[in-house]
């Protein structure tokens, strides 16, 4: 797919949040006129979400890109003029709205990939966390730059420490400084960075190895990982013993095992 959305027909749920879709059941997400660097002011943030929470309920789609309309940014970050405006109140019913899409993304049944040219900060780091992959350009570059307007960062900053470790996340939340792309792949908050100009190819990579898995049994893998964030180890273990029975009520052990029996060698 072109960088260039305009080069393609999408399709708008909503004012905020355009989508393109072919006939692998791939679909690309974009946040739309939210400024050149993505924003998420509040009615981004809960049109976004509308639209994940409508997607959410087609079997059809097997994997999801989440983007920004812009290449600046997946997402620049939250929106710090509505938020200087805020009071104890209305902060809390902000972030709410905030943490409402972070959970759209992250129970969203399909895998979610994070395309993540130029910017991603702030809570579109808390997003991009969300996501099930991000793959970033090679120039990107990542921050958590609230302390230094006076916020915590809060909610799906959480996953943090999960996905790089106390010592990182600890780092970015409190320092504030930004990280590159070459840093952020070392440090394990990004799975891969592209090269100058393959920003696009390397999410089709992932997009056709996603592809070549079975849909449903990617489905309930992404649900048993997200219990497992949860749960303690032998919950976890337990857990799983159902789910990988209720696998075999699908045709695609034995279509998938036959295929891969048969094979030519």
């Amino acid at each position: 797919m072109s960088t260039k959305l305009r080069d393609v027909l999408m399709e708008m749920l909503n004012n905020h949040c355009g989508v393109t879709r072919d006939a692998r059941g791939v679909v690309h997400v974009a946040i739309c006129n939210a400024s050149p660097l993505n924003i998420l002011g509040s009615p981004v943030t809960d049109a976004v979400r509308e639209g994940l929470q409508t997607l959410a309920t087609a079997r059809s789609i097997r994997v999801v890109v989440l983007r920004g309309q812009s290449e600046k940014s997946m997402i620049g970050g939250a929106d710090i003029k509505e938020m200087a405006k805020l009071d104890q109140k209305s902060a809390e019913a902000f972030i709410s709205r905030l943490r409402d899409l972070c959970e759209a993304v992250r129970q969203f049944p399909a895998p979610v990939i994070a395309r993540m040219p130029g910017w991603c900060l702030g809570g579109g780091l808390e997003v991009a966390a969300a996501c099930d992959f991000r793959i970033a350009a090679h120039d990107a570059h990542f921050g958590m730059p609230e302390v230094r307007v006076g916020i915590p960062s809060v909610i799906h900053a959480a996953l943090l420490p999960r996905l790089i470790g106390w010592a990182r996340a600890r780092w970015l939340v409190m320092t504030a400084e930004n990280i590159d792309a070459p840093t952020a792949l070392a440090w394990g908050l990004v799975d891969k960075v592209a090269p100058d100009g393959g920003l696009d190819a390397e999410v089709e990579h992932v997009v056709k190895a996603l592809l070549e898995c079975g849909p449903e049994a990617l489905r309930s893998q992404k649900a048993l990982l997200r219990q497992w964030e949860e749960l303690p180890l032998t919950e976890s273990v337990n857990l799983s013993v159902k789910v990988f029975g209720e696998s075999f009520l699908t045709d695609e052990p034995t279509r998938l095992m036959g295929a891969f029996v048969n094979r030519k060698r």
